[in-house]
């Protein structure tokens, strides 16, 4: 089974090109075996690039927990990268089917190669049915959920949720990287708080959780927390939850960078239409073959 390695921002992924093989029988296995760091290849989850008759491709992605996720906005832009540097599509603007709907991207390509993609990441979804969640959003604010303050292990958040096509809570804090009520243990706020907020009661299908600082109107830095695979260095529909996050709370402008822990993205949610816009980078970073009978019996030797 031949495999591309490719990142955005730092949030790396594992393809699988279904143009040209079919693909795999159980994709959540695989995914969990490929994304283990020390015994697979190592990766945020796996993607799988199909053939679709509703656009240029379908993309598929897998967590490293193996739960299929309805979308990612770096692993999107690898799509579009993949798709355009290897000739499936010859446009620079390219349609991709996803958990969340067709997305349309635009790629930014130099001597044939794409180094960054512009993705129309649609309307972020706001009423608390629509994340979802059983915190009650405000019946005068169109039932959102915005700096709404809930408990957890002990302490206060406040919160605000939304939805671009899948489920994200964003925290704002003073800053990402110290966590002033667990002194001892800096990454407390996100390694600990994160996994919490994920599985909560309060949250059906779990959630991913951003954890934000902001710097000035139109610059943040965000943390992630990824549903069904950790920390992440990165997360797109994140980012640009934290986007809409900012305008709806008065903390930020319209347009942002946005500085993670992989990499930068530029966000910007269009008020005449409605979107959320994200560039950012697209980096592919080697391909191999597995040996999937092996990999699956022995997974240390099964790289080639």
């Amino acid at each position: 089974m031949k495999f591309t390695k490719m990142h955005g921002a730092g949030n790396d992924y594992v393809y699988l090109d279904c143009f040209a093989a079919s693909p795999p029988q159980s994709p959540d296995v695989l995914s969990r075996l490929v994304s283990d760091r020390h015994k697979g290849i190592g990766s945020d989850g796996l993607i799988l690039i199909c053939p679709s008759e509703e656009a240029d491709a379908e993309m598929r992605m897998f967590n490293a927990d193996g739960s299929e996720s309805e979308m990612c906005g770096n692993g999107i832009r690898c799509v579009a990268k993949y798709l355009f540097d290897h000739k499936i599509v010859e446009n620079t603007s390219i349609s991709v089917k996803t958990g969340a709907g067709i997305l349309t991207l635009d790629v930014f390509a130099e001597m044939g190669k794409v180094h960054s993609v512009r993705v129309d990441m649609g309307k972020p979804h706001l009423a608390a049915a629509q994340i979802p969640t059983l915190i009650q959003g405000d019946p005068e604010n169109g039932n959102r959920v915005i700096d709404r303050s809930i408990e957890i292990s002990g302490r206060t958040c406040e919160v605000t949720l939304v939805s671009m096509g899948n489920p994200h809570c964003v925290v704002f804090v003073d800053d990402v990287d110290v966590d002033p009520q667990c002194a001892q243990q800096m990454d407390r706020l996100v390694t600990g708080i994160g996994p919490l907020l994920e599985n909560d009661a309060r949250f059906p299908e779990r959630i991913n959780v951003e954890f934000v600082s902001v710097e000035s109107k139109d610059v943040v830095r965000q943390r992630t927390w990824e549903r069904g695979s950790g920390e992440t260095m990165a997360c797109g529909t994140g980012a640009s939850a934290v986007c809409v996050a900012g305008v709806l709370t008065g903390r930020t402008d319209r347009k942002i960078t946005n500085h993670l822990t992989g990499g930068t993205l530029v966000l910007e949610w269009d008020e005449e239409s409605g979107h959320v816009f994200m560039t950012g980078p697209a980096v592919e970073v080697y391909s191999g073959e597995l040996d999937l009978d092996a990999f699956v019996l022995n997974p240390e030797s099964a790289l080639s």
